[in-house]
């Protein structure tokens, strides 16, 4: 209980400041502002995308929007594209950095204002992201919590270039490391885009013969796709002993927690619509001439259960 009044007290902060501070951001009037996505199939990337979009049109400014599908090769050429349409800021969403990060320095060097979101770049003003460090270390000690300290974990670990999804597995890793009984069982797994529900839901149920019941305590994924997917393998296998973990709070992972006999451990939600507005509100603070802006400012995450899911998703606007 005293970690749910922590964590919601931390949201309702930054919340609280954020809408206090609606008033005082500068206008974007006569600015040009490129969103440049790297999809907006999932979750997390359309709360983002639209927070960003209406924050532009509510301070004034226009709106270039930019998508990439999910797509590297499509991902380069759509910041390509960006040099030459020459916005006043580009804020650019996700992304492996070692693909994105020589097309950010270009942009950069154009004298475009550059911001991230969820990828610390060298070339960004500033990143805005959730507290990823604490996000992973609190859904890694929930997972040693509910197994006891001991077991084998099936782990997802397809996007390790992903800043965020590396900050998260390594967080894993170290809070594993304090509890030897807890083993990753060796191949790790691999998300996949397209299609992640799917694919992560067959290779659940093909291991699930590979391990009989007892074998394996957890599955954990670095964002909650791949945790639905194996969550509906466990569902369809009967198989009650096995909790999933992962990140994001999507509204379909959120809903197979609440069921009765759940197989969702936890579930560290996020807050992409106040990242997204969160980052438009940089922009126009830099354009506006305040340059002493942090490298990085972190959103509160919330580790979601069935104790403290309506309040999660009250927080979040969810209901």
């Amino acid at each position: 209980m005293r970690l749910l009044r922590t964590l919601l007290y931390a949201a309702l902060v930054v919340t609280g400041s954020a809408r206090a501070a609606d008033e005082d951001v500068p206008s974007l009037a006569g600015k040009r502002i490129a969103i440049s996505m790297t999809g907006t199939s999932h979750y997390f990337d359309i709360k983002a995308f639209q927070a960003q979009v209406d924050e532009v049109k509510r301070l004034g400014g226009t709106v270039i929007t930019l998508d990439a599908g999910r797509n590297d090769k499509n991902l380069v050429t759509q910041l390509q594209t960006v040099v030459t349409q020459r916005p006043d800021a580009v804020i650019q969403t996700l992304g492996t950095l070692s693909v994105i990060d020589p097309w950010l320095k270009r942009i950069s060097a154009a004298g475009i204002a550059l911001f991230t979101i969820d990828a610390p770049s060298q070339y960004s003003i500033n990143n805005t992201t959730s507290d990823n460090h604490t996000a992973g270390r609190q859904l890694a000690e929930q997972l040693v919590k509910d197994a006891g300290g001991k077991g084998k974990i099936l782990v997802f670990n397809g996007f390790y270039g992903v800043p965020v999804c590396q900050i998260r597995y390594d967080a894993l890793k170290a809070v594993l490391a304090d509890h030897p009984e807890l083993s990753i069982i060796q191949p790790e797994l691999r998300d996949v885009i397209p299609n992640t529900v799917q694919d992560a839901r067959s290779q659940i149920a093909a291991l699930l013969n590979k391990y009989p019941e007892g074998e394996v305590a957890a599955i954990w994924a670095a964002w909650d796709i791949p945790q639905l997917g194996a969550s509906q393998a466990l569902v369809d296998a009967g198989r009650t002993e096995i909790r999933t973990y992962g990140v994001d709070g999507t509204p379909e992972v959120l809903d197979l927690l609440r069921r009765d006999g759940s197989p969702v451990g936890a579930v560290v939600a996020q807050q992409p619509a106040l990242i997204g507005k969160t980052a438009v509100q940089n922009v126009a603070r830099y354009l506006a001439g305040q340059k002493n802006l942090p490298k990085e400012t972190h959103v509160a995450t919330l580790l979601t259960t069935q104790s403290n899911l309506d309040q999660v998703q009250q927080l979040r606007g969810d209901q």
